[in-house]
This record gives C-alpha cells, sequence and structure tokens, in this order.
C-alpha cells in the first residue's frame, strides 16, 4: 500500500511556480480529453471573420490563464482537503480549455496574448485573497467566477461568426463545463457575495476583455 505524500511548504511553493509557469506558456496539465472540434471541418472564414474568430478566442485563453491561477491560488491555502482536492481537479480540467482555446488560436493563425503573466498574477492575488478569508468565502469567489463566465461564454457564441463551427464547439464545451464548477461549488457550500463584489469581478473583466482581445 502506498501511503499518500504530504507535501511540505516549501514543497508548495515549487509546485505553484512550476504550475504558474506551465499555464502562462501552455503546457498546463490536461485531462486529456478529446479536442471538441477534431472532427469538424475548418469553416471558410473571411480575413475579418478569422482575425475576429482569433480575437475572441484570446479572450478565452486569457480567460483560462486567470482560472488556472484562481484555482492554484485557492487550493494553495485551503483549509479543508476536499476543497483543496475540488480546487486541483477543477485546474486539470480547465487546463483543457486552456489547451483547447491554444490549439484553436493557431488554427486561427493567431497568438496567445501577451499578458498572461499579468492575467495569471492578478488573479493568484485574488484567488490567494479569497482563500485566506475561508473556504466558504473561497467557494463563493469560485461560485461566482463560474457564473460570470458562464454569461461571457453565451455572449461569445452569439459574437462567433455562425460559419466558424470549431469555435462554436470549444465555447460550448467550455460552457457545460464551467456550469459544472459553479454548481459543484455551491453544493460544497460556497456563500453568496456582496453585490459591490460581483460588481467589482465584471469591471476588472470587462478590462482584461478588452485589452486581451486587442493584444
Amino acid at each position: 500500500m502506498h501511503n499518500k505524500r504530504h507535501y511540505s511548504k516549501f514543497d508548495r511553493i515549487c509546485l505553484g511556480v512550476d504550475q504558474a509557469l506551465k499555464a502562462m506558456f501552455g503546457n498546463a496539465t490536461t485531462s486529456g480529453r478529446a479536442y471538441p472540434a477534431q472532427a469538424i471541418k475548418e469553416s471558410d472564414l473571411s480575413i475579418d471573420q478569422q482575425k475576429h474568430s482569433a480575437a475572441l478566442m484570446r479572450v478565452n485563453h486569457a480567460g483560462e490563464v486567470s482560472a488556472q491561477a484562481l484555482y492554484h491560488s485557492q487550493g494553495l491555502v485551503s483549509r479543508d482537503a476536499r476543497v483543496r482536492e475540488k480546487m486541483e481537479q477543477a485546474a486539470i480540467e480547465e487546463g483543457d480549455h486552456l489547451a483547447w482555446c491554444a490549439k484553436r488560436l493557431t488554427e486561427l493563425g493567431s497568438h496567445t496574448s501577451y499578458f498572461n503573466p499579468l492575467w495569471y498574477t492578478g488573479s493568484f492575488v485574488i484567488g490567494l485573497t479569497a482563500g485566506l478569508v475561508g473556504d466558504k468565502w473561497s467557494l463563493g469567489f469560485l461560485a461566482e467566477t463560474e457564473n460570470q463566465v458562464v454569461k461571457h461564454l453565451q455572449q461569445h457564441l452569439n459574437l462567433l461568426p455562425v460559419q466558424d463551427e470549431k469555435s462554436h464547439a470549444i465555447l460550448q464545451q467550455m460552457q457545460q463545463d464551467e456550469a459544472h464548477h459553479r454548481d459543484d461549488a455551491l453544493q460544497a457550500g460556497a456563500v453568496a457575495l456582496p453585490l459591490f463584489v460581483k460588481q467589482l469581478m465584471r469591471f476588472t473583466s470587462k478590462i482584461m476583455v478588452k485589452v486581451a482581445y486587442k493584444i
């Protein structure tokens, strides 16, 4: 029988740095799920449509970088082993999203956001703060984040060119996964966040969306 390894604080810091570098530079841990758009034929997009789709997928990739940071930081300081395991598993599933968005950007002949280190760092600090307040608040922050992401993905599904079936397939699967993460957090005991916190989250998200769309 193998005993589960217990990591020291230093071990966790080293693992955290490794996770951060992988998330920011395209090598995050994934579950190995199939690419949702694998069997879909590439559409005949105009140059403008291709650039628009790429910009939207770049925003979503940046959002997934931020999601990695939130899960990593909250899992790092969680006091409840069950919550920590949920965060770690969710980070792996979000790693799938990160890989899918990156692959789609390559297919569209574009690139990820040059500000990914900034998105990761900012979200890590926010997640760390939420996690230190307590697990229920951390879960509440997570649930609200995922709730906003589900709505954001629906907006992007509406904004994507109708012909871009590959990007549609990716975002639809991501939306299902994010809703599942939101529901998991609620079932695990997430508390509702104050209105001003929700508004602040929307405001910071809008800044990231505007910048990542272009850069």
